[in-house]
């Protein structure tokens, strides 16, 4: 991969380089384009994340010759889900999906960008500019660029937004997410268990190496009440019995957890300052839809498809390219996000998810659809 270290004119610059900005530098340089990504942190590398992607995106992997069967046997196909007052159910997943760290996921990609032709440039992005129909950013190390377009792909919550002056960022979030993997626990293949605890819940499912990743949100206001991780988890996680066995029989793997404060689930625009926005950059789903990762690389998918042809088009103006992103990732995710707003607080709601999974006989059918609401259908082309 060629390094770039002098100013340059780019067709396609991404800022950030994780699922949705390698997923659409890799379409649009096997299109021939020329795409340079800009990620601060080299590969590889852990996010805070699910690590559980739906199988909707599976034929587009492979389409851009990203081979998920040589990388993991994690095939998921069953959902569990638990309240802390001990009820559960499980109900099949309608598509399934395969369990994978990001720590390989982004690696990989990564890796097959290289292999595509995409450039990257290990930085940041200090300040951002359209005019004359041009973008000229300015990065950390001064070093000045031009692109033509320019995709946001650089994650949840960034200094990227603040500059932007995006609407979302003028309200402090209550949410924080929390990220550990484990060994030495026996946890089945096949399964994804999303666990409520007071004022949170989440999720377990196996990766690529038969390590569970563990991935909480809970709310900062009742994390702040304890001294540290550790004792939030051991006075408030361990309410939920199968939380309080996990974390009482499994060993962590890393030293410490990962966590990202201030994570906002408000309404983001797909479109800012003339930039598509892919990703979690775009819109977060609450993560027990468990569709994030699929979500960021449909997304990527819809981007490059525009930027396609805007840039081979005469007739498919900026404008055009920029309407037509925003309608189709609309009509994409706009009632994946709602329905996962609307699952969240039930999933809160303590006495109603119990009543509902003490009902299993027509639970089972209505949380089926629920969660298919949450899923799109497989990307076939």
């Amino acid at each position: 991969m060629m390094y770039l270290q002098y100013v340059n004119t780019n067709e396609v610059v991404i800022i950030g380089g994780g699922l949705a900005g390698l997923t659409a530098a890799i379409d649009l340089a096997q299109r021939g384009k020329q795409v340079l990504i800009i990620e601060k942190n080299r590969y590889p590398h852990h996010k805070v994340c699910g690590e559980y992607v739906s199988n909707e995106v599976r034929p587009y992997l492979q389409k851009l010759g990203f081979e998920v069967q040589k990388l993991t046997s994690v095939e998921i196909t069953t959902l569990q889900l638990g309240t802390y007052t001990g009820k559960s159910t499980e109900v099949k997943l309608p598509l399934g999906g395969f369990g994978i760290s990001r720590y390989v996921l982004d690696y990989e990609l990564y890796q097959l960008a290289e292999k595509s032709g995409v450039e990257l440039l290990f930085d940041s992005v200090q300040d951002i500019e359209f005019t004359d129909n041009k973008f000229m950013l300015t990065l950390s190390s001064q070093e000045s660029l031009v692109a033509e377009v320019v995709i946001g792909a650089f994650g949840k919550r960034s200094n990227m937004d603040k500059r932007l002056n995006r609407s979302f960022m003028n309200k402090k979030s209550a949410w924080l997410a929390v990220k550990c993997h484990y060994r030495n626990y026996d946890f089945p293949d096949d399964l994804v268990s999303l666990q409520t605890f007071p004022g949170g819940y989440g999720g377990l499912s196996k990766t690529e190496n038969g390590q569970i990743n563990f991935c909480y949100l809970a709310k900062y206001k009742d994390f702040k009440k304890y001294g540290n991780l550790k004792e939030f988890q051991s006075e408030v996680l361990s309410m939920n019995p199968i939380l309080d066995h996990f974390l009482e029989s499994g060993t962590p793997v890393f030293k410490k957890p990962l966590s990202i404060a201030q994570i906002s689930f408000d309404k983001k625009k797909p479109v800012e300052n003339h930039m598509l926005m892919c990703g979690d950059t775009a819109g977060l789903i609450h993560p027990l839809c468990g569709n994030g990762m699929a979500m960021a690389i449909h997304s990527a998918k819809i981007a490059a498809e525009c930027i396609n042809k805007y840039l081979e088009k005469d007739f498919y103006s900026r404008n055009t390219m920029e309407k037509e992103y925003n309608k189709a990732w609309t009509k994409e995710f706009q009632k994946r996000l709602k329905i996962g707003r609307i699952l969240q607080g039930l999933m809160l709601h303590t006495n109603w998810f119990d009543f509902v999974l003490s009902t299993i006989a027509g639970s089972k059918k209505m949380l089926a659809g629920v969660i298919a609401g949450t899923h799109g259908k497989p990307i076939l082309q």
